[in-house]
């Protein structure tokens, strides 16, 4: 889903800063699922303006107000008025695990080999 911007004025986010933009509403997540604030790709294309902490997550037991990290990695200021659609979220559901310490693990044919090892 959209997430609409509930700024009572514009705010303006000048290059380099971040601001932390109000959304106007609150979930109760069930246990067991989380929901995930994502960037919108079109801000991020046109306006450089990205999310930190992405995917940020909100987790069940949290029942205050949506609110979305905004930062501008553009050169110009970016202006957020009320009603712009700022980022997306999703519901996703979640396991728990038990971690198990081990002097050992599995191999695989990757191993430890990361950072673009697989692939070109």
């Amino acid at each position: 889903m959209d997430i609409l911007a509930a700024v009572e004025e514009p705010v303006t986010i000048a290059p380099g800063a971040t601001a932390l933009i109000p959304s106007g509403f609150s979930l109760e997540i069930p246990r067991g699922f989380e929901a995930q604030i994502r960037p919108r790709s079109g801000l991020a294309l046109k306006s450089s303006i990205g999310i930190l902490n992405s995917p940020g997550t909100i987790d069940s037991d949290y029942r205050g107000e949506v609110k979305v990290i905004m930062t501008n990695f553009g050169g110009a200021h970016f202006i957020v008025n009320r009603g712009d659609r700022i980022a997306q979220m999703i519901i996703a559901r979640y396991a728990r695990v038990n971690w198990e310490e081990t002097d050992a693990l599995d191999h695989t044919a990757r191993g430890a080999g990361g950072f673009g090892h697989t692939g070109v």
